[in-house]
């Protein structure tokens, strides 16, 4: 199987073999669901062995990671949009977080890892380095001046990192009962728009 594997296509490079993986990942998803994927049905989508395929990834849920990674950059546009015409930060990053809350759990491949019931996985990729230098990123996005509002280039990342942190609980264990917008948005207007106060 080594020797035929890929399809008769062996990758060019490691990028290649990775986006493959993640590829057939996504397929062997839409077909079996998510908790019943492992990485023996990825291998054998791609027509390798496993060991192949540990070579490129630890685990499932790291695959699962990245298939959900490369379905945030149209979400994130949605949510660029559905922010226009709101400049005050404290509001922007509210309804931002109400928007997430509302919209990742109905999201295919945001929600994956949701599904996977693996809450390490979802915690361990929401805030890493690289997660939150993204997240920074996409906050300079915003009809925001952060600038004006006493905010940093410096600061976003400590920004995104107290978002994805409370993103991560909010998703992960969701009020029971469950808490509507209005009194979701309560909450974060009450506790977390405030601190933009200071920033000022």
């Amino acid at each position: 199987m080594a020797r035929h594997g890929w399809g008769g296509r062996p990758p060019a490079s490691d990028a290649e073999a990775r986006q493959r993986i993640v590829d057939a990942t996504a397929r062997c998803v839409d077909r079996h669901g998510v908790t019943k994927t492992t990485l023996s049905d990825v291998a054998n989508e791609l027509g390798v062995t496993r060991q192949t395929v540990y070579r490129h990834f630890d685990r499932i849920s790291d695959i699962i990671g990245e298939v959900a990674a490369q379905g945030a950059e149209s979400f994130v546009d949605r949510l660029i949009a559905h922010l226009q015409g709101i400049s005050d930060p404290a509001e922007a990053v509210v309804e931002g977080m109400v928007f997430c809350v509302r919209t990742i759990p109905t999201e295919p491949r945001l929600s994956l890892l949701l599904q996977l019931g693996d809450s390490n996985a979802f915690g361990r990729g929401a805030t890493t380095a690289d997660t939150i230098a993204y997240g920074a990123k996409m906050l300079q996005r915003f009809p925001v001046d952060w600038a004006a509002a006493g905010i940093g280039e410096d600061d976003l990342n400590g920004l995104a990192e107290i978002i994805m942190r409370l993103l991560t609980s909010l998703l992960q264990h969701p009020s029971r009962p469950t808490q509507d917008e209005a009194r979701l948005r309560a909450l974060l207007d009450r506790w977390l728009a405030p601190a933009f106060n200071t920033a000022r």
